[in-house]
């Protein structure tokens, strides 16, 4: 059996210090690290390094990281798992984030995403992508669409540290309004697991 560590949206250290050591403990023992992308710095990558071998693509939030694709294939153990950020047109993201911030994180709705990612790789066995900082692992035509949730997530606590560092016109808005989220946010990370069968995994940071 091959273990696979499976991490989204660290935003580090774009938005935190450091990796959780939760998150550094949790991926110890993994053969190999997958990162979906908004990894944050080229830190991070390292500091992922010092666990186990990286594959990472770029983000929406890594226009410093130009060397990482924006999607990527590789196979392990005898599965094809396709990897990718999976933002998409802004005529789709921004009502997106317009309904989620409104209805205070009570609807994020999806607009078909996993649907989406198996028909633009109709030949993977598996495919993990991050951006929703929501965990979700579904089976879409025979193929594992896995979001392992983000290790970064914005709840009341981080919007106020966040407000308090003066951002820009547009996060101070957004910001304003979603430090009254009614969902439950929780850090997360996850594990694949492939031998004879694939097994998804979402473990929490808290």
């Amino acid at each position: 059996m091959v273990r696979i560590g499976v991490v989204a949206d660290t935003h580090c250290p774009e938005f935190m210090d450091e990796l959780p050591p939760a998150l550094l403990r949790g991926l110890q023992g993994v053969d190999l690290i997958l990162h979906a992308g908004d990894v944050g710095g080229r830190s991070t990558l390292a500091r992922l390094a010092e666990v186990a071998p990286v594959e990472a693509v770029r983000g929406d939030h890594d226009g410093s990281l130009r060397e990482l694709p924006t999607s990527r294939e590789i196979t392990v153990g005898g599965r094809r798992i396709a990897l990718a950020h999976g933002n998409r047109t802004r005529l789709i993201e921004e009502p997106v984030t317009l309904v989620g911030t409104l209805s205070l994180g009570l609807v994020w709705a999806d607009l078909g995403l996993a649907g989406s990612l198996r028909r633009r790789y109709p030949h993977a066995d598996v495919i993990v992508y991050g951006h929703t900082h929501r965990a979700r692992a579904e089976h879409v035509g025979g193929t594992l669409v896995f979001n392992p949730g983000a290790v970064y997530m914005v709840d009341a606590a981080e919007a106020a540290r966040r407000l308090d560092g003066g951002p820009n016109w547009f996060e101070w808005c957004w910001l304003q309004v979603i430090r009254h989220r009614l969902d439950t946010v929780v850090p997360s990370f996850g594990l694949l697991d492939i031998g004879d069968a694939v097994r998804a995994r979402v473990l929490p940071l808290r």
